[in-house]
């Protein structure tokens, strides 16, 4: 398979099982744990859920798609699912809230949204980070 459509796939799949574990989360997040603790502290507990399955998710995509010890190619696929992610979530914002990206932006609490926005580079690292881990443990 040439490297471009590797890199693909993997980005594609990075994403979608981090997008799966992160719509699972924020519907339970939603339904159970906001109304009971507001949405700051209902975010900031679902972060070391997604955080599991962020390294999961990239441990899977680096040995699945043959990037141990190929660091450069681990974070373009991580840059490709960030990429991914964030398209998603402007489309979702756009059509299914009804709101402006302006609005959606304005409208995230400081603490959590700052938190989130840290999950995401952690997210767009992690498998050249997992990559280079495997690589020095080879």
């Amino acid at each position: 398979m040439p490297t471009g459509m590797r890199l693909i796939k993997a980005a594609g799949a990075y994403f979608a099982l981090v997008f799966g574990a992160g719509f699972a989360l924020g519907v339970a997040r939603q339904l159970v744990v906001v109304p009971r603790l507001g949405i700051m502290w209902a975010e900031l507990l679902e972060m070391p859920f997604m955080l599991v399955a962020i390294v999961a998710a990239a441990r899977w995509t680096v040995a699945r798609f043959g990037f141990v010890g190929q660091i450069g190619a681990s974070l373009a696929a991580g840059l490709g699912a960030l990429a991914l992610l964030l398209a998603a979530e402007v489309t979702v914002v756009l059509s299914l809230r009804g709101q402006s990206l302006q609005e959606y932006l304005d409208g995230r609490e400081p603490v959590s949204g700052t938190v989130y926005l840290v999950m995401l580079a952690i997210f767009a690292a992690m498998p050249a980070v997992l990559s280079r881990r495997s690589s020095l443990q080879r």
